[in-house]
């Protein structure tokens, strides 16, 4: 019998390729991610944020119990994803406290993924994302404590990390956790 993707597999699918595709944007043209892509980042805060409320409300359905984490982390994306889509002048200041935000919240509830990921999907994603998500955290705590990192050469690493976490959501998408049964 073959598997069918659930909505989860298509959802993570499109957002890795989409992040991959601003992870590029991003290291290819550092000098106008700024001014020209706030709201596609305002975008894919809202739909990771969505992602992670999703998470959490499937894996309360199955266990009876929800990381809180992912919930919390959830509505905290989905905050600044509105901010940068409804209010784009302020991007410059999202960039330099908003995006390292939504780094950490990410990465803190991609972390907190781990154990179910390592059970549905075995040990070297679960490895690769534990490593993706720990580097996010490092760049957003430095972006924080430096602003003006977040503003010019981090838009090489940026992107880079961009690039990275849309292939931890192509794995994910693809993975067994992404298959209905």
């Amino acid at each position: 019998m073959m598997k069918k993707r659930s909505a989860f597999g298509w959802g993570e699918l499109i957002l890795g390729i989409v992040l991959i595709i601003l992870g590029i944007f991003t290291f290819a043209r550092p000098y106008s991610a700024l001014a020209g892509i706030v709201f596609v980042y305002g975008f894919l805060a809202l739909i990771t944020g969505i992602g992670d409320i999703v998470f959490y409300v499937k894996i309360q359905q199955h266990t009876g119990f929800g990381p809180v984490v992912s919930l919390v982390t959830g509505i905290l994306s989905i905050l600044a994803g509105v901010l940068l889509l409804f209010h784009p002048n302020a991007g410059s200041w999202a960039m330099a406290v908003l995006f390292p935000l939504w780094f950490i919240a990410h990465c803190i509830s991609r972390l907190t993924h781990l154990p179910i990921i390592r059970i549905t999907s075995g040990t070297g994603y679960y490895y690769f994302s534990l490593i993706v998500n720990i580097l996010g955290l490092v760049l957003g705590f430095y972006m924080i404590l430096d602003p003006v990192f977040s503003f010019f050469p981090a838009a090489y690493i940026i992107g880079f990390y961009l690039m990275l976490t849309g292939i931890d959501h192509l794995v994910l998408g693809t993975s067994n956790i992404g298959m209905r049964r």
